[in-house]
């Protein structure tokens, strides 16, 4: 697996309509700890000896508990894989990308997708998964006080942070004008998408950043002192107060940081 990042939303159980709502009672009731398992892939080869990852498991969610509630991000993975394969042939992003994607799998992927989305127009996909680092853009959705840097079962150290989808939606509104008026104005395009998806989830819903196995990469005091979503407001207050040095010189730093976590794509 390629360690990710994911932001995640997690929905309250009693949201989802009534016959995917059976679908994931039957689900906790049956499995459970099947959620904290991770996702499994089995190679689909294309040409030669490329190819892409497909899922190779039922559909499953990641399930969280708060407040006497149960909430469910469901995996979703054969609507990411088909998306992602679909929006990697529009972008054409490397001299060998039709031998990973070639135009029959491609326009395959397409139908495929538009299949599940005609059975389903409110089907929309719970997760993004950002290989190797975590998006600068999805810090601007979580406060400092949201983090939380603790030790799973398995000994191993995970930082996350979550906060309510209102309170995520309000948090990208509030940066897009301020970037918009700078040179900055793709990145509140980019806000302006993440704030188009959350839209479409109830207003109980709760978000997350996971760092998952990023952290893997990182000693104990490098998560410690990692305060990005901290860093990324600091860095918009001083954009909107027309501190502009202040500014960039804040978010380099967390460019700079996320630069060099992600120097261990290119080492492996």
């Amino acid at each position: 697996m390629v360690p990710s990042a994911y932001l995640r939303v997690y929905q309250p159980l009693d949201r989802f309509e009534r016959a995917e709502q059976l679908h994931w009672e039957r689900f906790l009731l049956h499995g459970p700890e099947i959620a904290s398992i991770r996702p499994r892939y089995a190679d689909r080869q294309t040409v030669g000896r490329l190819g892409v990852l497909a899922p190779a498991d039922s559909d499953s969610a990641d399930v969280l508990h708060v407040g006497g509630r149960t909430l469910i991000s469901p995996r979703r993975m054969r609507m990411r894989v088909l998306a992602a394969m679909v929006s990697f042939r529009e972008a054409q992003p490397i001299e060998l990308w039709e031998q990973f994607v070639p135009k029959k799998d491609g326009r395959r992927a397409a139908r495929d997708l538009a299949r599940l989305r005609r059975r389903d127009p409110n089907a929309v996909s719970f997760c993004h998964q950002s290989p190797w680092h975590v998006p600068v853009r999805w810090f601007v959705l979580f406060r400092d006080e949201e983090r939380e840097l603790t030790e799973d079962p398995y000994g191993r150290w995970r930082l996350r942070y979550r906060t309510s989808t209102r309170r995520a939606i309000r948090r990208a509104e509030q940066a897009i004008g301020p970037l918009r008026r700078t040179d900055l104005g793709p990145i509140g395009d980019l806000i302006l998408d993440l704030h188009q998806w959350m839209v479409q989830f109830d207003p109980d819903s709760i978000v997350e950043l996971d760092y998952a196995e990023l952290c893997d990469f990182q000693r104990w005091n490098e998560l410690d002192d990692d305060h990005s979503a901290r860093e990324v407001l600091e860095a918009l207050q001083s954009l909107e107060a027309g501190e502009y040095p202040k500014a960039a010189d804040v978010y380099q730093g967390v460019l700079a940081r996320w630069a060099e976590v992600r120097t261990r794509e290119i080492l492996n």
